[in-house]
């Protein structure tokens, strides 16, 4: 049995592209082209997301259970599934460069439902509630963060910290609205 995957295989050769184009993306986004990298990131989903796990089978990717989980209840992983995760994640960062936090979140609910422990996307996710002004949704998410993984918690506690001086500013801006006093 070979241990080299046929490139031949159409599975093989979108399993390639679809790297390919997630490497041209982390580059542009270390470039800081976030728009070239969403575009790049776009296109190695769409090569991956149509990608059937007995196809990948087929070229020698086996499923394996989720980390941290019981492989009876989690359903099993691939590593298309971990590129899918990474890339939602890396999308969730460019949203949150853009400004754009309704994006933002929804990316890096998608890397989390592919990793629930995925301390990047939450912060991300966290970070962008904050700034749709969801401070609360926000603090539970990054708390959580901290308790998961102890070696966020800085970061975390540093961004609750952010958010709670936006929450009573914007507290006291709609406080002094009630009360007329905005012109």
């Amino acid at each position: 049995m070979a241990d080299t995957i046929d490139p031949t295989n159409p599975t093989a050769q979108k399993l390639t592209t679809a790297k390919q184009k997630k490497e041209t993306a982390d580059q542009a986004f270390k470039l800081g082209h976030t728009q070239d990298a969403l575009r790049s990131y776009h296109e190695a989903l769409m090569y991956l997301l149509g990608l059937d796990k007995n196809a990948l089978q087929s070229i020698g990717i086996a499923s394996r259970p989720a980390p941290d989980s019981d492989a009876n209840k989690e359903k099993e992983k691939t590593e298309v599934d971990d590129i899918i995760e990474k890339i939602y994640a890396n999308m969730s960062a460019c949203h949150l460069k853009n400004g754009n936090w309704k994006r933002a979140q929804e990316t890096a609910e998608k890397a989390l439902a592919k990793n629930e422990n995925n301390y990047k996307a939450m912060f991300r996710k966290g970070k962008a509630l904050g700034e749709q002004g969801f401070f609360e949704k926000a603090e539970k998410v990054l708390e959580d963060l901290k308790k998961k993984n102890p070696s966020d918690a800085a970061l975390a506690d540093q961004e609750i910290a952010r958010l709670k001086v936006i929450d009573n500013a914007r507290e006291r801006a709609h406080k002094k609205k009630m009360k007329g006093e905005w012109h």
